[in-house]
């Protein structure tokens, strides 16, 4: 990782392996803010971007098992302003990507989590629901606003109690918390023409401040979190569901989160769609995957943020810098770097 940074690709990274129980590896190097020379510390903050999507799938799968929805509800039964006439877009559609909402392209910054999912109800459909695959952000912040209208509690509530909490991610939340603004890495694009990297503001924020709780928590791209708070998570779900003791979600609905949910559909190379989460089918159709053994789900976040479950290995890994602008993000230099050096260490 060092070296990555001494070449100037990336400004700062942290690095973390883990098993169903314990760290392996937990490491720094570079900056967290180039024009300060901040250096990047293990618990530094990230902005992880899609990776928030797993948290929001979970924090449906949570109601699932409370008996308070079913994962092929039409989403209408919670936003009545959902467009029905190519037949129900169910919660499992939505999760998987094959729903057919596109995206915002532009909104209030300010606007409440349920004005949010009003526009999403009121955009139209790419596709009838379940006849394409179409990688959707916006799908998840509606389903945010199923969670605040099923359990009555805010988004960003119900995540702290039911999953942050209970879990000890005391570092992840919609906004930087109080205190913790110097622990948050800067986010950079990279400038091919220069071949350097420049400071970038995060677009998912709306031109809003890190702090600014008066933006919504949004569950498709609004989540920061660090390298530990995420390998808890993924803990959690190589664990089938418990944690330190307690139990989050049923083992039944760990496997039906982390199987093949898109059938013949065809999403990015080797991987096809589970609950919320990307599942890895076939290692060799993506460079940046050959360590992975069939199985394994995760996500990654447009800024470059990784994380990775093997169950058939029984690790988990997590690669955290922000850098946008220099190729695709799942498949970086700096990802493959990292599982390269693990997998000579624990072959």
């Amino acid at each position: 990782m060092q070296a990555l940074v001494d070449k100037g690709e990336l400004a700062g990274v942290v690095t973390l392996l883990a098993t169903r129980d314990k760290i392996l590896h937990l490491g720094a190097a570079g900056s967290s803010d180039i024009a300060t020379s901040r250096k990047m510390r293990s618990d530094d903050i990230f902005w992880i971007a899609s990776m928030s999507k797993p948290i929001t799938a979970v924090a449906i799968a949570i109601l699932v098992d409370d008996g308070k929805v079913a994962f092929d509800d039409p989403l209408s039964k919670y936003l009545p302003d959902v467009p029905q006439t190519a037949g129900p877009i169910t919660l499992r559609d939505v999760l998987t990507h094959t729903g057919g909402f596109g995206e915002l392209t532009s909104r209030g910054p300010h606007l409440t989590l349920a004005q949010t999912a009003q526009q999403i109800a009121e955009m139209p459909l790419r596709f009838p629901p379940r006849t394409r695959w179409s990688y959707s952000t916006a799908g998840f912040d509606a389903l945010g606003r199923v969670v605040e209208v099923v359990s009555g509690m805010g988004f960003d509530q119900f995540l702290q109690k039911r999953l942050f909490d209970p879990l000890g991610m005391k570092d992840t939340s919609f906004w930087i918390r109080p205190g913790t603004k110097d622990r948050w890495a800067r986010s950079y694009q990279w400038v091919a023409a220069e071949g350097k990297l420049r400071e970038t503001a995060i677009p998912y924020m709306y031109g809003t401040e890190v702090d600014d709780r008066n933006r919504p928590p949004l569950g498709g791209a609004g989540l920061f979190s660090t390298a530990a708070d995420i390998s808890r998570f993924y803990q959690m779900l190589l664990n089938r569901g418990e944690m330190g003791g307690r139990r989050i979600l049923k083992t039944t609905t760990v496997t039906e989160m982390t199987r093949k949910q898109t059938g013949d559909l065809a999403a990015r190379p080797g991987m096809p769609w589970g609950l919320g989460f990307c599942v890895v089918e076939n290692p060799a159709l993506m460079e940046a995957n050959k360590v992975l053994s069939p199985g394994s789900f995760g996500h990654g976040g447009a800024f470059s943020t990784q994380s990775w479950a093997d169950p058939g290995k029984g690790l988990i890994w997590i690669v955290m810098f922000q850098r946008t602008g220099k190729g695709n993000p799942d498949n970086s230099d700096v990802r493959m770097a990292f599982q390269d050096a693990v997998a000579e260490r624990y072959r």
